[in-house]
């Protein structure tokens, strides 16, 4: 389908030929040990249902209740690996990566007014047949409507800033954009593209507050109790294109109670400040 050699058409450009993401194309799942899959998938569902769990109650729920002969350093690696964190205060907790700067969050007590006035993002681990990747989506806060979405092997800064300058270009620019503080989004490569190439200003949660994200944690709820951990994926393609019709699906045919009955891409282009000026 996508020729990786060819001299006359670029990789990019045959995959928007084929209207598919490069990510969902070349990226491999990493590899892990079945144990290890086994553990992070249980891990991965339990901190769903209580994402206050920290390490050692995790590895606690793990041996007494589940049975795994397994010691603290390895759920502890695992988390590692996850890019999960405990919510609620901890020592230090504000507390910035060395050389990277946190923003102050910009949501307390702020009305949400239209589309693209709020949007947020994150990353979310992605249980597989035969390893795991990263998913990282950018959402309206307004409609709740999934502006981009990519998968990758890695929590690389880099792809982050791309992914959201994609969403950019396809939608423009929101004025606040709400991050945690995950080393990706606090590393001067994203912030650089938030602040200086879109011009929009960037909010952070508290450091392990979950609860400051809480409709893109409910997306990541959604995603992997209907789709993921019902059929993993055995590939990045199938990954792709898997939840390529999800995200469809969301956007166009979901009906939400929080949106009285409509679906997110019918509220997210009604309520557009253009279409709002024109009305």
């Amino acid at each position: 389908m996508v020729e990786k050699e060819h001299t006359g058409i670029s990789m990019q450009r045959q995959c928007d030929l084929l209207s598919i993401h490069r990510s969902g194309l070349y990226y491999q799942p990493r590899t892990t040990s079945k144990l290890n899959r086994e553990l992070m998938r249980l891990i991965d569902e339990q901190y769903l249902l209580r994402p206050y769990y920290g390490v050692y109650r995790m590895w606690q729920w793990l041996t007494r209740d589940k049975g795994y002969k397994i010691n603290l350093k390895r759920v502890r690696r695992l988390y590692r690996l996850m890019g999960l964190e405990a919510i609620g205060p901890k020592p230090n907790t504000s507390k910035p990566a060395p050389g990277h700067k946190v923003y102050p969050y910009l949501l307390r007590g702020l009305e949400i007014e239209h589309s693209d006035h709020v949007w947020a993002t994150d990353i979310t681990y992605v249980p597989m047949a035969h390893g795991f990747m990263y998913l990282m989506a950018v959402i309206d806060l307004k409609s709740r409507y999934v502006l981009n979405w990519s998968v990758s092997n890695t929590m690389d800064a880099k792809w982050c800033a791309e992914v959201f300058l994609e969403a950019v270009r396809m939608h423009g620019a929101p004025k606040i954009l709400n991050t945690d503080q995950g080393s990706q989004f606090t590393s001067e490569v994203f912030t650089e593209a938030v602040v200086k190439t879109a011009e929009s200003k960037l909010s952070m949660d508290g450091k392990g507050r979950a609860i400051d994200n809480v409709f893109i944690e409910r997306l990541w709820r959604s995603v992997k109790y209907e789709y993921l951990y019902l059929n993993p994926p055995a590939d990045g393609l199938e990954l792709y294109k898997g939840l390529k019709h999800w995200f469809n699906d969301y956007n166009k045919d979901r009906r939400h109670t929080s949106l009285y009955g409509e679906v997110p891409e019918t509220v997210y282009f009604a309520k557009k400040p253009q279409a709002t000026e024109a009305a």
